[in-house]
């Protein structure tokens, strides 16, 4: 029963955020990766804290640690923002993830314990821990109804990666499901925002 009342939010939020959604997918028709965000011109442009999806945002598919880019990004990150301003907003938050942040970057904290994305709960929670506006929040994932919706409900700022790290030769079938998915969304979001 959850997991239709989750497609559910997703479709009816979605619909009503039809425009920015396809404003949003417009914007970033180019290819766009989380490597090619810049932190110091997000925190210029008054971002103060981050939420970051795992899965096809800082690694592959199911993969325990970033890859070593997204290490180096992520540093860069905790330099500009600071540690304790940095979230992992996954909706598969693993142990094995959790201790690799312990390990390498001890101030980043997961959100857990509230309702998935595309549900607001996660920035909201974001917010409370980081005491700033939900409109000083980047939300940053590769899927427009779930991470880059969740962002749109709760009143903080999108940053949908286009181009997610994937690895077809450590998770196949979870690449392609994931692939059609997100292609998917994106035709949904076009034929959606006509209306």
């Amino acid at each position: 029963m959850a997991y239709w009342s989750h497609i559910m939010a997703a479709l009816v939020s979605g619909f009503r955020h039809r425009r920015k959604l396809a404003q949003l997918l417009t914007e970033t028709a180019g290819e766009s990766a989380i490597t090619n965000t810049d932190p110091a011109a997000l925190h210029s442009s008054g971002i103060a804290a981050l939420a970051l999806d795992f899965d096809g945002v800082l690694a592959n598919h199911g993969a325990p640690a970033p890859l070593p880019e997204a290490v180096e990004w992520l540093r860069r990150c905790e330099a500009t923002f600071g540690g304790e301003n940095i979230f992992i907003l996954s909706n598969k938050p693993t142990e094995e993830r959790r201790r690799w942040f312990a390990a390498h970057f001890p101030a980043v904290r997961f959100i857990s314990g509230v309702r998935k994305k595309p549900y607001p709960d996660g920035l909201n929670k974001t917010g409370e821990l980081t005491r700033v506006p939900l409109s000083s929040i980047l939300m940053v994932d590769d899927r427009l109804l779930t991470g880059c919706l969740a962002a749109l409900v709760a009143g903080a700022v999108p940053c949908y990666i286009r181009r997610p790290y994937i690895s077809f030769s450590h998770r196949p079938a979870a690449e392609l499901f994931f692939l059609t998915l997100r292609a998917g969304e994106r035709l949904c979001v076009r034929l959606i925002s006509c209306l």
